[in-house]
């Protein structure tokens, strides 16, 4: 047998082209033979397909068609994000810019815990992440909150400007940066600290809370939605805290009063972190950019750009307002970052995550980025949260459904009226069994609802009447 071609190397494009070409060919065929949002069959004809294009997992002699076979099968199992029917969770269709680069990164394959093994990557990811954490800790200039075309200093880029050395680290998501913002807190403030949240906080943080071996969460009612301030400054009379915001919540895309959260914890000397996996993307866009106001204020900030950033995942940030605090993340290995080598001027790249072989997930956002501008981010961000609203209203306007609220972001609860929550979780899985559509489920003033999260910016007007006549047809009468 021959040695197989590698990816990287003078001979990779070229080992990899044919293989790429075999590739799109095997996803165009699942993505026909699937004919809609996700595979019909449900659970069980789904894995038969899939264990049948498998076969043997491990056979004494290799298969030279099994990146066909194996592609197709995945892509015709798969639920497709780019469908305008596929629109329950936070699951973005991938740009297919941060697609290609995210195929660089793995030809390419650097390993970002040490500096030789990734010399270019270390100072992208430096870059990268410093520049979105001075995103989220922005001082606006005077006067640039009123005219939004200001022109900013000579030599600047942003009627903005960073208020202080802030920092960012790259993270596989939204409940890896949570963790790392409750490891942080608990070295700076020791294990005594507590967590207090809303109970419309992301499962996540408690989750981390029991794994870093902090007390027992407080989880405060949320009867709206959202964290009530005053109920905030009541629990605040415990010791050392974390109060925990939410910018975007799983279940409605809510997001907490931030400057009155901001103010309580400054009043009872509280660390604050926000959790802005769904609603950090709003950061790009200049329309909704002030829904955010007071987020500077947090000591960390989750983002996740695999959300309302167009990502392939994973795509997570930790932001952090004072990058001393990362101190904490410290560690030794000889072999990564001995003393010498670093007072030799070689990066120390170990302290930057929990994790040590990493891949550059940094190049993909950093290719988005310099792609569209803050200029086209902001004009998907504006189009899928146009697109909520449009729903939202055919939701209201149609007699035959329920509204629960107009969207904060791009997601939609609603059902159809009269029915009971048995009947709304029945509509639910029909239309996931059929294949034919993809919604989500989600409780909101003790009824269920169906979601609807919208982050496909091709989705059309007709698209959303569409999946609204289908839900009708699909209610039982």
């Amino acid at each position: 047998m021959n040695t197989p071609p590698l990816a990287s190397g003078p001979e990779g494009p070229s080992s990899l082209r044919p293989l790429l070409h075999t590739v799109l060919e095997a996803l165009g065929e699942g993505a026909r033979s699937r004919g809609g949002p996700l595979p019909a069959g449900g659970p069980s004809e789904v894995a038969a397909r899939v264990r049948a294009a498998l076969g043997d997992v491990l056979p004494d002699e290799g298969d030279p068609e099994a990146l066909r076979h194996l592609v197709r099968a995945l892509a015709e199992g798969s639920a497709d994000p780019a469908d305008p029917f596929c629109a329950a969770h936070l699951h973005c269709p991938p740009l297919a810019v941060a697609t290609a680069a995210d195929l660089a990164a793995s030809a390419l394959n650097p390993s970002l815990d040490s500096w030789d093994q990734a010399p270019a990557a270390s100072e992208l990811e430096a870059q990268v992440t410093r520049a979105l954490a001075n995103e989220v800790y922005l001082e606006v200039l005077r006067g640039a909150g009123l005219h939004r075309h200001a022109a900013p200093p000579r030599g600047a880029t942003s009627p903005h400007r960073p208020a202080a050395d802030h920092d960012a680290l790259v993270t596989t998501g939204g409940t890896e940066s949570n963790q790392l913002a409750l490891l942080l807190t608990r070295e700076i403030h020791g294990p005594g600290v507590q967590l207090i949240c809303g109970a419309n906080a992301h499962h996540s943080l408690p989750r981390a809370a029991w794994l870093l071996g902090m007390p027992e969460p407080v989880i405060l009612p949320t009867p709206t939605g959202t964290l009530d301030p005053t109920t905030l400054h009541t629990a605040l009379h415990r010791g050392p805290a974390l109060v925990a915001a939410t910018a975007g919540t799983t279940d409605a895309g809510l997001i907490d009063p931030l400057p009155e959260i901001a103010r309580v914890c400054a009043t009872h000397h509280a660390r604050l972190h926000i959790d802005a996996a769904y609603g950090g993307g709003l950061l790009f866009s200049d329309h909704h950019r002030p829904k955010l106001t007071g987020i500077e204020a947090a000591d960390t900030v989750t983002l996740d750009l695999h959300k309302l950033g167009w990502q392939p995942v994973a795509a997570g940030l930790l932001a952090v307002r004072d990058k001393n605090d990362l101190t904490a993340l410290h560690q030794r290995a000889d072999y990564l970052n001995a003393d010498d080598d670093t007072e030799a001027g070689l990066p120390d790249l170990l302290g930057r995550s929990l994790r040590t072989t990493r891949r550059p997930d940094v190049l993909k956002i950093a290719v988005t980025l310099k792609t569209l501008g803050r200029t086209g981010l902001g004009a998907l961000v504006d189009q899928v949260c146009e697109r909520a609203r449009e729903f939202a209203q055919l939701v209201h306007d149609h007699p035959g459904f329920e509204l629960h609220a107009p969207p904060t972001i791009s997601t939609v609860l609603f059902r159809p009226a009269s029915a009971t929550d048995d009947a709304v979780a029945a509509v639910r899985r029909k239309l996931l069994t059929d294949g034919r559509a993809v919604l989500g489920r989600a409780r909101a003033a003790h009824r269920l609802w169906l979601k609807v999260t919208l982050l496909n910016p091709t989705t059309r007007p007709a698209d959303l009447a569409g999946l609204l006549k289908l839900v009708e047809g699909t209610t039982p009468r």
